[in-house]
């Protein structure tokens, strides 16, 4: 058993649906189960159809009708209209997503954006499954909701292990080309549930786990894992091999070719992970496994863009102590900020936070009732591993350097 993962760049197009097949006649597609996420840029284009939904109701409609313009163009490259029922299918699911809005009671943006955001992964699937029926590439199309089971954090979901083992092995048949939905599962309520943003990769390593699988393979506009995001750094290079432990320090990090959930599975059962190129599905790519160490050996570079920065001091300049600590902790939890950077000395205290959840001016008026608060927003921090001088030279070339923090393997540098 094989498990393919299908990013939505790989499908932005009629072209690249047609390039998905390609890639399966070349590789083989027996004993495969296919993980796609939604079409290009279908996921920002429902979350704006949900900020219409709770901010511009006017626009509404126009944004929905955007989405459903998009696939429509997709579907008349790849299909006639006179013949195919997969027009009937995909318009079902914007009836749906119509329905959904107007029969809606919950304020709960999370809950929301659970309920609406999958339809991108539904409709993918759908295409893709019919398009590859239509040239007798013949699979089985899943809804990965009856499969992968969660509790009810929406937006970042915790799997239910046990459940989802029990409902993957009764339920799912081995002996054909499957397809499923990345990113999403389904709660004790069988409302949808998202597994965090880039969860499509998570959800590959969830199914290769449970069911025993040979290696997965996610299929990237890449050659593979690269030292650096190309999109931000110059003259990267391919590596080879990785082990699952640098692996997992790169994508805890931040690294965006891998999720940071996705390898944990993986590890325990030993199974190889290769992240390979959809453009040239046949050059070796990258192999993530046990006891690979990293080659080459070279500085590796990430970086997490639009972070916050809050620095905070006691009123009375007395020391930040162990109860203090708690206390930022709990209304870091509590605002529901993804830490990546903490720094303290006696008096003050640091922490670099994504602001997933749009409550940092929540969190500040709450700090500030008894710390003395500084923030940074906008700002950047850059992740290190294997540094040398030059590497961090490099970062902090014409840039305000706020923090700054070395290990032995790793440097981080907050900057402005």
């Amino acid at each position: 058993m094989r498990i393919y993962k299908f990013g939505g760049a790989s499908i932005k197009d009629a072209k690249g649906v047609k390039n998905v097949a390609s890639v399966l006649q070349k590789t083989g597609y027996e004993n495969t189960l296919i993980v796609i996420s939604a079409m290009g840029k279908t996921t920002n284009a429902l979350e704006m159809v949900i900020k219409n939904y709770f901010e511009n109701k006017n626009e509404l409609q126009s944004a929905i009708q955007e989405v459903k313009k998009y696939h429509n163009g997709i579907l008349l490259e790849l299909f006639d209209h006179d013949e195919n029922t997969i027009f009937e299918k995909v318009n079902a699911f914007f009836d749906e997503l119509h329905a959904f809005f107007k029969i809606n009671k919950s304020p709960d943006y999370s809950y929301v954006y659970d309920q609406v955001i999958g339809y991108g992964e539904l409709i993918s699937t759908t295409i893709v499954s019919e398009y590859l029926n239509s040239i007798n590439l013949k699979n089985h199309w899943i809804d990965v909701r009856e499969h992968i089971k969660t509790d009810s954090y929406f937006r970042r979901a915790k799997v239910d292990w046990d459940l989802t083992q029990q409902s993957i092995k009764e339920n799912f048949g081995k002996d054909t080309l499957n397809i499923t939905q990345g990113f999403l599962g389904s709660d004790s309520h069988n409302f949808t549930t998202t597994l965090g943003r880039e969860g499509s990769d998570y959800t590959a390593a969830i199914f290769a786990y449970c069911l025993n699988a040979d290696s997965v393979t996610i299929w990237k506009d890449v050659p593979g894992v690269l030292n650096a995001d190309p999109r931000y750094f110059g003259n990267t290079t391919l590596l080879n091999k990785i082990s699952y432990r640098e692996a997992i320090e790169l994508a805890f990090y931040g690294a965006s070719v891998i999720h940071p959930k996705t390898l944990q599975p993986l590890q325990r059962k030993e199974i190889p992970l290769f992240v390979k190129s959809f453009i040239n599905p046949e050059a070796p790519g990258t192999q993530i496994g046990k006891n690979k160490d990293l080659e080459p050996k070279i500085p590796c570079f990430i970086v997490k863009k639009d972070q916050a920065l809050i620095a905070l001091s006691s009123l009375d300049f007395s020391y930040i102590v162990e109860e203090n600590i708690s206390e930022i902790f709990n209304l870091l939890a509590t605002y529901k900020m993804k830490v990546n950077v903490i720094q303290n000395s006696a008096i003050s205290f640091s922490v670099c936070i994504d602001n997933v959840y749009n409550n940092l001016d929540q969190l500040l008026q709450h700090l500030k009732a008894k710390f003395k608060v500084t923030c940074h927003e906008n700002v950047s921090l850059y992740t290190i591993r294997h540094y040398n001088s030059e590497s961090i030279h490099q970062i902090e070339a014409n840039k305000t350097v706020l923090i700054k923090q070395l290990t032995q393997e790793t440097t981080q540098v907050v900057t402005k």
